[in-house]
C-alpha cells in the first residue's frame, strides 16, 4: 500500500490496539484488503460494483471502540468483504458510501438506469461489466 493516495487507511484491531497483519484502505475507486506477514494476501474491490453496505458492533467492539463494516459487491472473486474491528466504523461506512455513488456517478451507473421492466435488485450483480470486455 505505497504508491496509492488513500482516502482512509486502518488495521485490523485486537482489544482495541492494531496488533494485527491485516490492513485496510480506500481510495477513490478501489477498497484494498492485505493479510499476511510472510504467506501475503491482496484483494481489492472496485468500489462502482460495491451493492451494499452492512455495520455491526458487538458489545465488546463497542466497548473497545471499533466495529465491522461488511462490503457486499457483484465482483465475483470478492462478492463479500469484511472489515473487521476498524476505529469509527460509522464514518468509515459513509466514507466507503460517498466514494461508492461518486464512482458509480462518474461511470453514469445508475441503478435506475440499469434496472428495466421485470427486474429487482438481486438481477444487477448479473451485467456485465463493459470494461470486461463482455
Amino acid at each position: 500500500m505505497s504508491s496509492i493516495e488513500y482516502l482512509w487507511r486502518d488495521r485490523r484491531r485486537r482489544l482495541g490496539l492494531p496488533l494485527s497483519f491485516t490492513r485496510y484502505g480506500l481510495s477513490e475507486d478501489r477498497l484494498f484488503c492485505e493479510t499476511g506477514l510472510l504467506n501475503f494476501k491482496a484483494d481489492e474491490v472496485l468500489l462502482y460494483r460495491v451493492r451494499d453496505l452492512e455495520l455491526t458492533m458487538s458489545l465488546g467492539q463497542r466497548i473497545f471502540g471499533v466495529g465491522t463494516v461488511c462490503v457486499h459487491s457483484s465482483d465475483k472473486s470478492i462478492p463479500h468483504l469484511d472489515l473487521k474491528n476498524i476505529r469509527h466504523p460509522r464514518e468509515v461506512k459513509e466514507l466507503i458510501h460517498q466514494n461508492v455513488e461518486a464512482a458509480k456517478e462518474k461511470r453514469r451507473m445508475r441503478t435506475t438506469e440499469l434496472m428495466g421492466p421485470g427486474r429487482d435488485q438481486d438481477d444487477l450483480c448479473d451485467l456485465e461489466d463493459p470494461e470486461d470486455g463482455a
